[in-house]
């Protein structure tokens, strides 16, 4: 009995010997706004993000995944601390995710320093697209400035001869600024700078409808975004000045705004009516999946997995080679929702841009549609000034 014993230990330690290791599961960071007036939109980009992952096995490139999601809580200072502690004590393989400007330019240092890639869900903010680009960063979104200069060419379209502009005052708010005046040659009569965060819009809209312009053009997320509309409506201007925008009027603000919003216009790459196959797929999936209509977040941090899957899929399973990484990262490896998709060598995107509409659908849903295409395979205007090839 005691040699049968020793001869089954010795075979157990010969098989622990050579039966291969458990792999270890990839891990991603996924940092988001998740609480406060602009909590929705961090929402919707993480259970997007998790949607793919879901559909995916719960794995990226075939290998298992872990998917951490903290809360920036809309302040760089703590989101610098959440992603140091992804970097340092997770061990985070890529960190994904970030709503907001100012708290991507805030993270990215850290990130960067710790060569790990950065996957945009949505923030873009024109430094990290121009001369101090990165061969860690790559947008599965936007450069902050186009959807905002697809509303200045429809402006400029309409033959508005004068606009008052109205955005939060930081990043993205200053590139939204400059991508509607590239694209609008008429007069900007006022650039009304608000707080971020902001919910009372009186004292700007008495200012506005002084003004009285013949459009107004606005960047307000969030709830910014339904504070807005509604006290537009309250106003009395809707219908009197035309109301131009973009992520102010969207699926993360229409279940509050609802009828207000109908008819008002926006900028953007994407829409739920958007006819690709990948995108109907999305849409229906996401909307069993969690009972709304998915936004533009939603959409970006589905193409977010997407494609960190196909490009982990190309370096089996691996980003320790950062070289085959990014080159796999650069080469857009997965249909997107949006359909047309390939990258810039700035790891900004170069896709389509629309002119979208708030409507009500038959069954009572509120959503954003299809107006008119304004650019086709656009990229930003920065990355000319980009020195990665």
């Amino acid at each position: 009995m005691v040699r049968n014993a020793a001869l089954a230990a010795s075979a157990a330690l010969l098989l622990a010997s050579v039966a291969p290791a458990a792999a270890d599961p990839i891990k991603i960071g996924f940092l988001a706004t998740l609480s406060g007036p602009s909590a929705a939109l961090g929402v919707h980009m993480r259970d997007g993000f998790q949607l793919a992952v879901k559909e995916l096995g719960g794995k990226l490139g075939g290998q298992p995944t872990e998917v951490i999601v903290v809360d920036d809580e809309l302040k760089p200072d703590v989101a610098v601390t959440k992603v140091k502690a992804l970097l340092d004590r997770d061990k985070v393989d890529v960190v994904a995710g970030v709503v907001f400007s100012n708290v991507m330019m805030a993270v990215a240092k850290p990130v960067f320093e710790a060569e790990t890639f950065l996957v945009s869900g949505n923030a873009g903010p024109s430094p990290l697209a121009g001369k101090a680009c990165s061969p860690f960063f790559f947008a599965a979104s936007y450069q902050n400035d186009q959807n905002h200069e697809t509303m200045g060419a429809y402006a400029q379209s309409k033959g508005f001869k004068k606009v008052v502009l109205m955005t939060p005052n930081y990043q993205a708010g200053k590139d939204s600024m400059a991508g509607f005046k590239r694209a609008y040659k008429g007069e900007v009569v006022d650039e009304i700078f608000t707080q971020l965060g902001q919910l009372d819009f009186s004292a700007e809209l008495a200012k506005i409808a002084a003004a009285q312009p013949d459009a107004v053009f606005t960047f307000m997320p969030g709830g910014m975004g339904v504070n807005l509309v509604k006290q537009w409506n309250q106003a009395g201007l809707s219908g009197k000045v035309p109301f131009l925008s973009a992520f102010t009027v969207d699926e993360t603000t229409l279940p509050a705004t609802q009828d207000a919003a109908v008819g008002l216009l926006s900028g953007a790459e994407w829409a739920p009516n958007l006819d690709t196959p990948e995108n109907k797929a999305f849409v229906a999936a996401y909307e069993k999946e969690y009972g709304v209509v998915p936004s533009l977040y939603a959409a970006q941090g589905y193409d977010a997995a997407k494609l960190i899957d196909g490009a982990l899929k190309a370096t089996g399973g691996k980003t320790s080679d950062r070289q085959a990484f990014r080159k796999a990262l650069a080469s857009a490896p997965f249909k997107s929702v949006r359909g047309s998709f390939t990258f810039q060598p700035n790891g900004f995107p170069k896709q389509n841009f629309y002119v979208v509409k708030a409507v009500k659908r038959a069954d009572g849903k509120f959503a954003t549609e299809i107006v008119d295409k304004v650019f086709d395979k656009a990229g930003d205007t920065y990355g000319a000034e980009c020195p990665l090839k």
